[in-house]
């Protein structure tokens, strides 16, 4: 079960500027993943397709496609990037890891260490994590603005490594408290990095699709830890093992990064304008190029870069507003209650006689798993408002069955089903997957602009590790307090209100790149149009 103060934040990304540490990347050396964006065929009909409708060009990532006697049958033009988010993915897969990896063993690891039965040290093993991810979020920017996300990527592996493997070598509390804030720090980093990079290299028109990457790689995260927890039941030293597994992923990144590409983005905003070019005409295709580079150089030349962004850029407009919408969608997330549930599902099993805590957090994985797979396909076919709107309605619907099947006097049976598919198999978790969970950390880097985006998602990033503090820190006390039903009941109204927010605030970004989106935004270039 996912127990204790612990985050399961889903997405998120990290924005580059000057040039520490970079060097020219020779084609071969800069796709050495081997995708390039070239159509294999290329038929489209007149009937469909005709001058006067469309008077530039279909991208050639959108044009990479199988076709079979004319028909077209898969697209792939996802496919040249698909191995440089792969790798940015597998940092959400250690953040999911290290969300489940202490459920299970930290009896075995209090019981070893001399601190068995002291509740408020068991909770700070877990805690300390959400102290260095505040901390990793807030700091991130600056470190991405400077590096680059690749070689941020790259050096933010290290304390993801020695703080695993100081917590399986740990002999003393001491250890495990700093391995714990040192892999907090590097997943604090990693929140803000993954969803940035990601939306900075994705073609405009798989960004959303490739974005979800991010909540299937914490979701099978989350499930692996959970299996490798299982052995801890019967064996008090396998949480060292455990551990020492955590370090492997950060290894794979580091290796990983080195063959991925650095953003477009901010190899133009540094002066790299011909590795910028052969960056997009590798995955998004050589007819993207002129257009691609005029965007960002107007984009620079009237907004300036990350080198002069600075935090008080937040306060002014257009900046504000994405700041404000970043702050206030992981709010909402975080209390419409996702984490509440994550870590305690099995309080609401236990309430209508369902006993089983593994059981609970394997269907728990399973429906956010699944969840995660169809936001792949949806994201960027029915807009990101539109799953944003759905998910949080669902999540408030699956709440008030929840509470219903809990107060209501009738039937244990009608109350064991409804408690199950209401935060299980059709409702809450599975909802959340869909939309809340990876269009919030989708949505934020779209609606930012390019000189302030590493620094409002790290903004929105740190307002989502202090609620998930709090929830974490008051979730048992209320339930005490008030009972399952009131607090799962407001869940559902927090959900509700989430959807109308969704409604009134959230612009869609499906279709449009994220330049398109910032002048579009931004006052300057809307009254230099007139």
């Amino acid at each position: 079960m996912w127990v204790l103060h612990q985050p399961i934040i889903i997405s998120l990304k990290a924005r580059p500027n000057r040039k520490p540490f970079a060097y020219p990347l020779s084609k071969k050396e800069a796709f050495s993943f081997g995708f390039q964006s070239r159509p294999k065929t290329l038929n489209v009909s007149a009937a469909k397709k005709q001058l006067e409708e469309s008077q530039t060009q279909k991208p050639e990532s959108e044009k990479l496609s199988l076709e079979d006697n004319g028909s077209e049958v898969v697209d792939l033009g996802w496919l040249p990037a698909f191995p440089h988010v792969l790798i940015a993915s597998m940092s959400n897969f250690l953040f999911g890891y290290h969300i489940g990896v202490m459920n299970g063993p930290i009896v075995s690891i209090a019981r070893e260490l001399g601190f068995e039965g002291n509740s408020i040290l068991e909770g700070l093993v877990v805690s300390i994590f959400i102290v260095g991810a505040f901390i990793g979020s807030i700091s991130s920017g600056l470190v991405v603005d400077k590096l680059g996300c690749r070689r941020t990527f790259q050096i933010d592996t290290i304390p993801l490594i020695l703080g695993a493997i100081l917590c399986a070598q740990a002999q003393s509390l001491d250890d495990v408290l700093w391995g714990r804030f040192l892999v907090g720090l590097g997943i604090g980093v990693n929140t803000v990095l993954v969803p940035i990079y990601i939306s900075e290299v994705s073609p405009t028109k798989y960004r959303g699709s490739l974005g979800t990457l991010c909540q299937i790689g914490t979701c099978l995260g989350i499930i692996t830890s959970l299996f490798l927890g299982i052995p801890s039941e019967s064996d008090p030293h396998w949480w060292r093992t455990v551990l020492y597994i955590a370090s492997i992923p950060g290894f794979i990144v580091a290796f990983g990064m080195q063959f991925a590409v650095d953003s477009p983005r901010w190899l133009c905003k540094v002066g790299r304008t011909e590795d910028a070019k052969t960056v997009i005409s590798n995955l998004w295709g050589a007819s993207e190029v002129d257009k691609a580079i005029e965007e960002f150089q107007s984009v620079i030349t009237e907004d300036g870069t990350d080198s002069n962004s600075r935090w008080l850029d937040l306060l002014e407009e257009p900046h504000s507003k994405a700041a404000f919408i970043g702050g206030t969608l992981f709010v909402l997330q975080q209390f419409a209650g996702i984490n509440g549930i994550l870590y305690f599902s099995s309080l609401t099993f236990k309430e209508v006689g369902i006993t089983s805590g593994s059981l609970a957090s394997l269907f728990v994985g399973v429906t956010n798993f699944t969840g995660a797979i169809c936001a792949l396909y949806l994201m960027d076919k029915q807009g990101r408002q539109k799953l944003l709107i759905a998910s949080y309605l669902g999540m408030a619907l699956s709440m008030f069955v929840i509470v219903y099947a809990i107060i209501s006097p009738g039937d244990e049976q009608l109350s064991h089903d409804l408690s199950i598919i209401g935060t299980i198999m059709y409702g809450y978790i599975f909802t959340f997957a869909i939309g809340a969970g990876p269009v919030t950390g989708i949505i934020i880097p779209e609606l930012s602009s390019s000189r302030t985006r590493s620094k409002i998602m790290g903004f929105s990033l740190a307002v989502h590790w202090v609620c998930n503090f709090l929830v974490g820190l008051f979730f048992l006390e209320l339930v005490d307090k008030f009972g399952v039903a009131p607090v799962y009941a407001s869940f559902g109204g927090v959900s509700f209100l989430a959807a109308i927010f969704a409604y009134y605030f959230i612009v869609e970004t499906k279709g449009r790149s994220l330049e398109e989106i910032e002048m579009s935004l931004n006052p300057n270039f809307s009254d230099r149009g007139k």
